[in-house]
């Protein structure tokens, strides 16, 4: 696994030779979902309530974002950033998040668009943890 010294030397490696910037993004892979649920009516606060229980202190999760859908009174959109796409399959199997797998569903009308994608960077995304 990728440890926060590596990202660093990475960085700086980045910073000193651009021309290795391609290489070096490829060595540092996260894996990203971005997902809409679609609340039963009148259910998605309860949900978002549900979904805030069940996720916290997950290995290797760098971001879990929940976000009320402006437009749509029943969707959440729910934006994720794992260390890796393993980090993300075996967080299924934790016990919190089954917990709120099996609650949240009789307030789960239906789901939307999901997106994989490759996180990068950003403000706020601090990269793996290992």
């Amino acid at each position: 696994m990728v440890t926060r010294s590596v990202i660093i030397l990475l960085a700086l490696t980045v910073t000193e030779r651009p021309d290795q910037e391609e290489k070096v993004l490829e060595d540092v892979k996260m894996y990203g979902l971005i997902g809409k649920i679609i609340a039963t009516p009148d259910q998605r606060d309860a949900l978002i309530e549900i979904l805030l229980a069940g996720t916290k202190d997950m290995p290797g999760c760098v971001s879990y974002i929940i976000a009320k859908d402006e437009k749509d009174a029943d969707a959440i959109w729910v934006t994720e950033v794992w260390e890796s796409k393993d980090d993300h399959e075996a967080s299924l199997a934790l016990p919190a998040v089954r917990r709120a797998i099996a609650r949240g569903k009789p307030f789960i009308a239906g789901f939307g668009e999901r997106f994989v994608t490759m996180p990068m960077g950003g403000h706020g995304l601090v990269g793996p943890k290992k």
